[in-house]
């Protein structure tokens, strides 16, 4: 059954079996509702222990109900019955109380939890807000503050953490079933502590709110569920408890039919499938147990650190000792680093070093399971290091490139085993960029393909499959962006404005903004190399600002000049310059540009470009690119990605948005896979 009922002298053990998360189904709320009308009538049950089988207590709603009318028992009803049950209802945790599954646990009158246990409200991440009283109950217990932190940014705290906060009552070693019961027996329930619904909670002064709110808006820039969230907090505080209940359920349900919810939604579900795409199913990817890392560069290093966070043992080969040295270093520096903040202990960093052997002679790779080139991106220079990778490497081993705009299939051209090569675009810092594009040629097995999606799923990273083309499906599009901005500019803007723009359009810096952090002679190599081949290129100002010297925040100079010791830039009279020798080179018209209209050209020409490399087998599906420019490149997760949020605008409108910025000759027209009002992909 998926609650059932067991005995334990005068306790009541009911269990939760729902897999895989026990999420709140009907079933479940029933269940549920069902045990505590059936116990309130025992005489012979002092209290009752609710615990769940499998590998965690309640995770949260049945997402599989998302997006369908609602069933009863609803779950405010189900916590409030459970908080005002006639025995007492003891909350035994263990993995993961989120959500509706921590909102029944606040309903209990105590709650115990594994040390290894995490709890929290993480409905803000969903583009809505709790709704079966988070946002009411958890200020009575944890007070103010510590319910601000918690529900409106929608991490979850370790066990410690919320004894600390008061959420926890008891942190239980050993057999959590067996900690409960005797947690149990050492309660006095003729002194029962008091609901949480008639707990006090203190009042916050109008300075409270005003920084709160202050704090949140320069957080989320543009996210409406945190700041929703936080005035249902501030409702827990001034009305009564049944008043703020209705005020949190009234938000929750406006919050839940918002284009923001649906966004969110969309972009969970293709975060949950991306590990483990369809057109893999019953593949059994090759076994990776140990890895080699060519280069020990920011990239080479940061690859390393992710294989190593992902329990692999690694070598890391460099051309002699001194670069060896310096590769060495790197990696030291990346977990010195997240010592430092808090993220892993000394200990960790130790072992996680020991776990990386250095060597300048590649025949140390000869059993090593999969080999990741990392070094300079230059065609020559790759060949060569995988013409050494062929006669060291097992037949069997997996070879990948580290690449971000090269043609794989020109690196491989020529080696024996075919098979066994891979594109692994990396994202820098490697460590902690979540997105990993994965780039097969026309004859990698499927067996190495799944490899790759594996090693993604053990560095809890997003994996994409990407097919080949000069920067793929992210730097493609990136490239489209860069040069929609300087034709913006060329028409009328300022790069201030173009920053603003998309910053307000919820990017965390704009677009010259990035380009001035990362380095312009980045941008400008691959330029050079598009030119080498005979592809079109348009960066009239960008290319000036290079030939300057202007190379962004390492130079002091770029699209912004940077004064000595600052890192916040300031407008230039030479770029002024550069775009008006820009302009009239090109004779472009000038016109007066609002936000909205900066953002529609730099985005819109994106999405008509994304429709393209859909129609051409790039990207298998539109949510692909969605993952890819949210992990990648900073697009609005609540925004849902660049191609939901086109058909969110209306695929006509964005037609019709193209076909006014092209009349104009400020972009492209919409392609033919985007004016027929269609953004399905086409199998590889």
């Amino acid at each position: 059954m998926t609650v059932s009922l067991t005995r334990h002298g005068a306790f009541a053990v009911v269990s939760v079996d729902n897999p895989p998360v026990n999420a709140l189904s009907q079933a479940v709320r029933q269940g549920l509702w069902d045990m505590v009308d059936a116990l309130d009538h025992e005489a012979d049950v002092t209290a009752v222990v609710l615990i769940c089988a499998g590998r965690t207590f309640i995770a949260g709603a049945d997402i599989t109900e998302f997006g369908k009318p609602s069933m009863e028992p609803l779950l405010p009803d189900l916590v409030q019955r459970i908080e005002t049950a006639r025995k007492p209802w003891i909350a035994a945790i263990h993995g993961s109380a989120l959500g509706g599954g921590f909102e029944i646990a606040l309903a209990c009158r105590y709650r115990v939890a594994l040390a290894s246990a995490s709890v929290g409200l993480p409905e803000v991440n969903l583009g809505i807000v709790p709704g079966a009283g988070g946002t009411v109950r958890t200020p009575r217990l944890a007070g103010v503050g510590p319910a601000v932190e918690l529900v409106t940014g929608g991490k979850p705290v370790r066990a410690a953490k919320a004894k600390e906060m008061g959420l926890i009552d008891a942190v239980i070693e050993g057999d959590l079933l067996e900690g409960s019961l005797a947690f149990a027996r050492g309660c006095d329930f003729e002194q029962l502590p008091a609901l949480a619904q008639d707990r006090a909670v203190d009042a916050m002064d109008p300075e409270f709110w005003a920084t709160a709110e202050a704090a949140l808006i320069k957080r989320v820039r543009g996210e409406v569920a945190p700041l929703r969230a936080l005035a249902c907090i501030k409702a827990a505080t001034e009305r009564s408890f049944t008043e703020a209940l209705a005020f949190e359920r009234e938000t929750f349900l406006d919050l839940r039919g918002s284009r923001q919810a649906a966004a969110l939604r969309h972009v969970f579900f293709c975060e949950r499938a991306a590990p483990r795409p369809s057109e893999l199913n019953g593949v059994t990817p090759r076994s990776v147990r140990s890895v080699g890392v060519i280069g020990g560069g920011t990239m080479g290093a940061g690859i390393a650190a992710a294989c190593r966070d992902a329990g692999l043992p690694v070598i890391m080969i460099e051309q002699d000792q001194p670069a060896l040295d310096r590769g060495l270093a790197n990696l030291s520096r990346i977990f010195e680093g997240a010592v430092s903040r808090g993220r892993i202990s000394a200990q960790q960093a130790e072992d996680k070093i020991k776990g990386v052997a250095g060597q300048t002679d590649m025949s140390a790779l000869a059993d090593t399971d999969l080999v990741i080139e990392a070094v300079f991106e230059d065609l020559s220079v790759k060949r060569a290091v995988f013409t050494q990778l062929a006669d060291h490497c097992r037949p069997d081993a997996v070879l990948a490139t580290n690449t971000s705009y090269l043609d794989p299939q020109m690196i491989f051209e020529g080696l024996p085993h075919q098979e066994r090569f891979l594109g692994l675009h990396f994202f820098s810092p490697a460590q902690v960029m979540k997105l990993l594009e994965i780039v097969p040629t026309k004859q990698t097995d499927p067996a190495v393909l799944a490899a790759g999606f594996a090693l993604a799923r053990s560095m809890n990273k997003i994996p994409v499959r990407a097919g080949i083309c000069d920067g793929f499906i992210g730097n493609r599009m990136l490239k489209v962006l860069r040069a929609q901005a300087e034709r913006v500019l060329l028409s009328g803007a300022t790069p201030a404005m173009v920053d603003a723009a998309m910053r307000e359009f919820g990017q965390p810096m704009g677009p010259f903004e990035a380009q001035d952090l990362g380095g312009l002679d980045i941008a400008a190599f691959q330029r050079k190399a598009a030119r080498e081949r005979g592809d079109p290129v348009f960066a009239p100002v960008a290319d000036r600002l290079v030939a300057s010297g202007r190379l962004g925040q390492k130079t002091k100079a770029g699209w912004y000049d940077y004064p000595e010791g600052s890192r916040q830039g300031q407008a230039s009279d030479a770029v002024t310059d550069a775009i008006a020798l820009a302009v009239a080179e090109h004779a472009v018209p000038q016109r007066a540009w609002t936000s909205r209209q900066i953002t529609d050209a730099l985005v819109l020409p994106m999405v008509n470009e994304g429709a393209k490399i859909l129609a051409e087998g790039i990207a298998l599906r539109a949510s692909d690119i969605d993952l890819v420019k949210i992990h990648g490149y900073g697009f609005p997760r609540w925004h849902g990605g660049p191609m939901h949020w086109a058909q969110a605008e209306g695929l006509a409108v964005v037609v019709a948005g193209l076909d006014a910025l092209a009349q104009a000759g400020l972009a492209e027209p919409a392609c033919d896979h985007l004016r027929g009002h269609s953004l399905s992909g086409q199998a590889l």
